[in-house]
């Protein structure tokens, strides 16, 4: 099953515009660089719109994806944990609009308001599960089950209010990181999700995901 995901509530969106000295609100273009990996890690971000990328850099130059984060995900917060410099780098998959929270801002709000603290680590703990989700994934399904995990996920399958959501273009190329196979098996699954009614190709926004897609997951 694709589990809902913890989405930040529009108080907390709220709360976070108020928060007075140390935040800003800015933006990026589509495939801008937000930070890179090795870059000071002194600034949390809150995605208010749009989608961002977090891949990792090996230090044999192979580049792995972390994530897709969407609007009312936070990132960076390695910082609030002593970490020095960005383990990973972050990039604009869209035009975005994110708040940036300096780190003692961050920190200072996090110590006073015990609401937003209780929303923090409860999103923290969600995102955490996930990644637990992700590496099960990765090591007992098939890599068809694995694609079709990834578009749903990607679609907000079991997000309030959005059944069924264009994804913005990504390639097979990444999509094949992500489920760890090749972009020929990817294209293989691609065509048959489509040739079944489970996706449709938009041209020029994205690819449209249907909550049918859900089958390729249940079906043994």
């Amino acid at each position: 099953m694709v589990p809902a995901r913890i989405r930040c509530t529009v108080d907390l969106k709220t709360f976070l515009a108020t928060l007075g000295k140390g935040r800003e609100v800015v933006s990026f273009t589509e495939k801008q660089i937000i930070f890179t990996q090795g870059d000071p890690a002194d600034t949390v971000f809150y995605i208010q719109q749009g989608k961002v990328r977090l891949t990792v850099l090996s230090s044999n130059g192979k580049e792995a994806i972390l994530g897709l984060l969407s609007a009312g995900d936070f990132f960076g917060e390695g910082s609030l944990g002593g970490q020095p410099l960005r383990m990973g780098s972050a990039n604009a998959m869209t035009d975005c609009e994110l708040l940036r929270i300096d780190k003692k801002a961050m920190m200072l709000a996090l110590h006073r308001e015990h609401t937003f603290s209780d929303l923090f680590v409860a999103y923290l703990l969600a995102r955490n599960i996930r990644y637990e989700e992700d590496l099960v994934d990765q090591l007992f399904n098939s890599s068809e089950k694995r694609l079709a995990r990834i578009l749903l996920l990607l679609a907000h399958f079991g997000d309030e209010g959005a059944p069924e959501t264009l994804v913005p273009k990504i390639s097979q190329e990444s999509l094949a990181e992500m489920v760890g196979t090749t972009r020929s098996r990817v294209n293989f699954f691609m065509n048959r999700f489509r040739q079944l009614g489970f996706i449709d190709y938009d041209t020029g926004r994205g690819l449209q995901v249907h909550s049918s897609l859900l089958n390729i997951i249940l079906h043994d």
